[in-house]
């Protein structure tokens, strides 16, 4: 594998580990422990979850606002809140696992609507809960502000009765 040179462009297919890799030997610097944690993030692996000990049906509300890939097609980030809410069943996502796992989009080129739906699908099949919505919330860019909802009752995954309070 051929480093490029530092005044080039690195090639946008490039996957996270490998962008991690050249960027260490480029800047000639060792990668700091965060660096490397989120560059070696594998969700099948890493995403941790853990049994569900309730047995009352209760929403869990995650966010997350710090969600960064880049564009595609310019290789411009794009930033995000990802809100999260589920009605588990047997399974929780760790909060610590969630983090590193939205963290490892940081130097993927990914759209909007592949990262939302991504994220969801990948959580949705994880954990199996009873209900599950995800929404996110993209920065304006260019004059464009997209925001991607997905919920399971939408889909057809689930029927859940949804009786939401306003806190």
């Amino acid at each position: 594998f051929k480093i490029p040179k530092s005044n080039s462009r690195i090639p946008k297919t490039l996957n996270s580990k490998i962008y991690a890799k050249i960027t260490k030997k480029l800047k000639g610097n060792k990668m700091r422990y965060g660096e490397e944690i989120i560059s070696n993030f594998d969700v099948k692996k890493d995403l941790e979850l853990w049994q569900n000990t309730s047995s009352n049906d209760y929403f869990i509300h995650i966010t997350l606002p710090e969600f960064c890939a880049l564009c595609p097609r310019s290789g411009y980030p794009d930033f995000a809140t990802i809100s999260l809410s589920y009605v588990p069943d047997l399974l929780v996502v760790e909060l610590k696992a969630i983090k590193l796992y939205i963290n490892s989009f940081m130097h993927r080129h990914i759209s909007h609507e592949n990262a939302a739906n991504e994220i969801y699908s990948t959580l949705f099949n994880a954990l199996k809960p009873k209900y599950m919505e995800l929404r996110a919330d993209f920065n304006p860019r260019g004059n464009v502000h997209t925001i991607i909802e997905l919920n399971s009752n939408q889909s057809g995954q689930t029927s859940y009765n949804i009786q939401k309070n306003t806190f």
